[in-house]
């Protein structure tokens, strides 16, 4: 595990990850992958261990659609999520936990005009405490394996 020196806020959101998210496939519990195309309005989670594929459509309300993260169209479970004391550490995918592990190695987190709305600001405190920091990058590192 390196910790870098400087973490330098993106300013990014949940938005920017949660096209595509890695799932527990829902038939044979391994790594799936689900990917929502909202110009297409449609969801799909495919397995490439069992050969699992659904698709659906996110038109869910009259004359539109609802756009949220891919596994939610199939109400499927996060791959990369971990129990930590009592609260949940998780990722939407490999990007997603990779900027995660950016910031919680850094020993300097810089901060942009902060908006109140990045996905950094929007982390439960724990994320954020250096107490928690090995901890925290031990378990990235056994979700990078998993």
């Amino acid at each position: 595990m390196s910790q870098s020196n400087r973490f330098q806020d993106e300013n990014l959101t949940l938005n920017d990850f949660y096209q595509e998210t890695c799932v527990i496939c829902p038939s044979c519990e391994k790594k799936a992958i689900a990917k929502v195309n909202f110009e297409n309005k449609t969801a799909r989670l495919f397995c490439v261990h069992c050969g699992y594929n659904k698709e659906t459509s996110t038109a869910l309300i009259t004359n539109g659609s609802v756009e949220m993260a891919a596994h939610q169209y199939f109400k499927a479970e996060l791959w990369l999520k971990a129990s930590f004391k009592n609260e949940i550490f998780w990722a939407f995918n490999n990007k997603h936990l990779e900027y995660l592990e950016r910031y919680i190695s850094a020993i300097l987190r810089e901060h942009k005009a902060r908006t109140g709305f990045t996905l950094l600001e929007k982390l439960p405190k724990f994320y954020h405490e250096a107490k928690n920091r090995e901890d925290l990058l031990r378990i990235i590192t056994k979700l990078k394996k998993k």
